[in-house]
């Protein structure tokens, strides 16, 4: 009777999150105009890095399902820990020990296989100098990632509402 038990309690355990998160056929992730306009400052290649971090991030959570709505990402702001290979190149004098506090600003939308439309607005901005040292150029924004990524799964888009800033 316990093993039972026990084995009944490790199915649902191992079904709830995949009845948790919504279905999600295709993410798209692209660069918002603003943060477009600084292409010359930062570079493209770093661009190309912050869409793949944030496409990789939602879909490690939020693996793609056949039948599942479409989730549109924008990268509207991104800030670097250290300074990117164009900004080194564009400023002499810089170098990559310089650092500082980043994050990013991301907004979309989730469209449900019937046509609903879910906004989604998040952002996070580190705090706290002391760790910024020690991170990689985009630390800051792939933590801002991650923790969207999380968000989408606990919100479930099934309340309507955007997720929690």
């Amino acid at each position: 009777m316990r093993v039972a038990l026990v084995s009944a309690l490790l199915l649902l355990g191992a079904a709830q999150p995949a009845l948790a998160a919504p279905a999600v056929s295709e993410v798209k992730v692209s660069i918002g105009p603003k943060l477009a306009e600084k292409v010359k400052d930062i570079g493209q290649r770093d661009f190309d890095i912050l869409a793949s971090q944030l496409q990789r991030a939602v879909e490690r959570r939020l693996p793609p399902r056949p039948g599942g709505g479409t989730l549109d990402l924008v990268i509207e702001d991104a800030k670097p820990n250290h300074p990117t290979p164009q900004q080194m190149g564009n400023t002499p004098g810089l170098s990559y020990q310089s650092f500082g506090v980043g994050g990013a600003r991301i907004t979309g939308r989730y469209v449900d296989p019937a046509g609903k439309s879910t906004p989604i607005t998040y952002s996070w901005w580190e705090t706290d100098i002391r760790w910024a040292r020690y991170g990689s150029t985009w630390h800051d924004a792939e933590n801002a990632f991650d923790r969207l990524a999380d968000r989408l799964v606990k919100d479930q888009f099934d309340d309507g509402s955007k997720p929690r800033r």
